[in-house]
């Protein structure tokens, strides 16, 4: 049977891989690609994604820290679109953005890393969910990761197949 510290232990490498697998998506990407290549023609481009996801990152880790300092705390939300719009993440370096994306993911893993005990049993009180612990702040990293890179993949396999 496994136990709930070896799961919390996957979810913490499945952090760290995903960022690996991030890197080797956008590798092979020219700017130009990464910032004109639009999900189903009208969505997202890749760079627009990974500025989601590095901005999503610090958003992700500014609430389990919440969850720690404070008793059920009401968890912030955030409009992904405005954001994608006020900070002009496609007139932004994807390449700069993953590395941005990269350091502040190893500091996020470190941060679960060193949670002990009582602190997992902390929760919040998240916008879309009510109720939501630190194993949900913890797997949350990992599927939202997982979301984006299919999204990603996707991105360059209709631009890599298309006429």
């Amino acid at each position: 049977m496994t136990s709930i510290e070896t799961i919390r232990n996957r979810h913490i490498g499945l952090m760290r891989k995903s960022i690996q697998t991030l890197g080797n998506i956008i590798q092979p990407l020219t700017l130009e690609e990464a910032k004109t290549w639009r999900d189903s023609g009208d969505g997202w481009t890749v760079t627009e994604v990974m500025c989601h996801l590095r901005d999503f990152d610090v958003f992700f880790y500014g609430r389990a820290e919440m969850m720690v300092a404070l008793e059920n705390p009401i968890l912030p939300a955030y409009d992904h679109e405005q954001l994608a719009i006020d900070f002009k993440y496609n007139e932004q370096n994807v390449f700069e953005v993953y590395e941005s994306l990269k350091t502040h993911r190893e500091k996020f893993a470190q941060f679960f890393d060193g949670l002990e005990g009582e602190q997992w049993d902390h929760e919040g009180k998240h916008p879309e969910r009510d109720s939501f612990v630190m194993l949900d702040s913890l797997m949350q990293v990992g599927l939202h990761d997982n979301v984006h890179m299919e999204q990603m993949t996707r991105i360059i396999a209709e631009k890599k197949t298309s006429p």
